[in-house]
């Protein structure tokens, strides 16, 4: 009876939610019938670029494979944006939209495991974005010199923002074209390799030869000036390129120094780079940057912290470049290892928040590494729980980026071997290379990892806003203690010091006792476990 009344209950709590939501966001985030019959192989994004009436216009080829046979297939474009007309094999479809979403109707049988396209062609003036990259959409802007200065960005909101496209994250194109056409004396830099210049059209060709999310895909034109080195890295030469505008070209150059240090300390810790092929980037942008796949933006005014900043107020923020260390460590965990629904975004932000920590750790050892993620912590207002609703492009709590971080903190402390740790996060890069995941996949493979059954421990943190609380008394040599404010379950290990000397117990919802030969009035709680503590005198 409990538990149908606890289903019951979970039931009303969902449907109340879900009423929050529109017939758009289900279209935007869910695996639509007229998505899933047809797998996504190449897009060729053929663009010209007009600052000057911030418009746009072009076309979108749609490679894809036919996985089953339907004759309807959805592509998604926001407003204003419009389609002009979608062809195939030469002849203009007809096409029905709902708002966001544009339903096709193919003339062509669509057979089993044959590879067809269709071309979208579109125009139109993109929604900007007052406060980038929140909001999504294009930044157009003016340099200190009065030339244009053009961006994208679209997480989130979604890549169909500004361009055509299968707007689901479950589905990564697996190569790319991009050519973009920019005002005569500016240059356009995107994902990928530079593979040529029409100088005649001043068209810039950029090729991305791995997988890619859409929300990565970027244009970025400015009067840019570039330099580069190349890294020796874990699978060869890598190439590191940068492009900044003429006027910061002196700061940049040493701001910068940062990047291979970067890639030095996230090799070590999460495997080789991932896209040695397409090259690594740092492209200057309007806004204050984001994690573009091999073309990572940048917008820090050229000084370490957040704009500044140290968001923990322990000093150790201000050794490194933020979004240097930060945008890029998702070239490991957003673009490498990527979210199928934003519901599980903290398999982005989590890990790479995570990974300012091991940046810090690399150079400054594990003390630092600790404090700074011990002083993010103040930051966490537990409001809502980390994973939020599926299949209506909505992401959790902004705390999985500083409450992430310190979950994984804890984990690493039950883990116990740092070597092993390593391994972890490492393994964890080859084992879901260049893939969609969901937080479940991850869980999983972490509990693995562990050595346990962790799912009590995932569904406190990720899925309760419920900080566990350690509550404790002392009397001699007796220590009696339990966990308060947990989930069916949750047992996590907890390293206590006595006299210095660590011991490790595992609290439950049960009370326990401890008999200690030490002086209990040593006890210290290892603060390194994301716990609240409560002594009762």
């Amino acid at each position: 009876m409990k538990k149908l009344l606890y289903v019951l209950f979970c039931s009303i709590i969902y449907i109340s939610h879900a009423q929050t939501f529109t017939e758009q966001d289900t279209l935007r985030g869910s695996i639509t019938p007229e998505r899933s019959w047809w797998d996504l192989n190449y897009y060729h994004l053929d663009i010209d670029v007009d600052p000057k009436n911030k418009f746009i216009s072009g076309t979108n080829t749609i490679r894809y494979k036919v996985l089953t046979e339907k004759k309807v297939l959805q592509v998604d474009l926001q407003p204003p944006l419009i389609i002009e007309k979608i062809t195939q094999d030469g002849k203009t479809l007809d096409f029905t939209s709902n708002g966001n979403a544009h339903f096709v109707t193919l003339h062509k049988q669509q057979k089993v495991n044959d590879h067809n396209e269709i071309i979208v062609h579109y125009s139109g003036h993109p929604k900007e974005a007052i406060k980038a990259p929140w909001d999504g959409g294009f930044s157009w802007k003016k340099d200190s010199n009065g030339k244009d200065f053009v961006a994208t960005s679209c997480q989130g909101l979604g890549a169909s923002v500004w361009w055509p496209n299968k707007d689901h994250m479950y589905d990564e194109v697996d190569s790319m074209l991009i050519s973009v056409k920019a005002p005569k004396g500016l240059m356009n830099v995107s994902n990928g390799r530079l593979r040529k210049i029409d100088k005649k059209t001043n068209t810039y060709h950029w090729f991305v030869s791995n997988p890619i999310n859409n929300y990565g895909v970027n244009v970025n034109i400015g009067d840019y000036v570039h330099f580069g080195e190349i890294y020796k890295g874990e699978k060869g030469m890598l190439d590191m390129d940068y492009y900044v505008l003429r006027n910061n070209l002196e700061k940049a150059k040493e701001q910068f120094k940062q990047a291979p240090k970067m890639m030095e300390a996230f090799e070590y810790w999460f495997g080789p780079y991932p896209f040695y092929e397409d090259s690594f980037k740092l492209v200057e942008v309007p806004y204050l940057g984001m994690e573009h796949q091999s073309s990572v933006t940048y917008g820090n005014q050229y000084g370490n912290g957040y704009l500044g900043r140290d968001l923990s107020k322990t000093g150790w923020g201000l050794k490194f470049d933020y979004i240097i260390i930060h945008e890029s460590g998702h070239e490991w965990f957003a673009n490498n290892i990527t979210y199928k629904d934003i519901a599980d975004m903290w398999v982005h932000e989590g890990f790479t928040m995570y990974s300012e920590s091991l940046f810090l750790d690399y150079y400054y050892g594990k003390e630092a590494a600790s404090e700074y993620l011990l002083g993010i912590r103040n930051n966490i207002r537990n409001d809502r729980p980390l994973i939020g609703p599926y299949e209506v492009n909505k992401s959790g709590s902004g705390d999985m980026y500083n409450k992430g971080a310190n979950i994984l903190h804890t984990l690493r402390q039950i883990m116990e071997d740092d070597d092993k740790w390593r391994a972890t996060l490492r393994g964890m890069n080859e084992e879901f290379y260049h893939q969609t995941v969901t937080s479940d996949e991850i869980e999983h493979y972490l509990s693995v990892q562990m050595g346990g059954d962790f799912r009590p421990f995932f569904n406190q943190y990720l899925r309760t806003t419920k900080i566990p609380l350690f509550e404790y008394h002392m009397e001699e040599d007796i220590l009696t203690y339990k966990y308060h404010n947990i989930v069916e379950g949750f047992e996590m290990p907890l390293r206590i010091f006595i006299e210095d000397e660590p011991v490790w117990i595992k609290p439950t919802s049960q009370w326990q006792t401890l008999k200690t030969k030490g002086d209990l009035g040593t006890l210290a709680i290892d603060a390194n476990f994301y716990i609240e503590i409560k002594e009762n005198k």
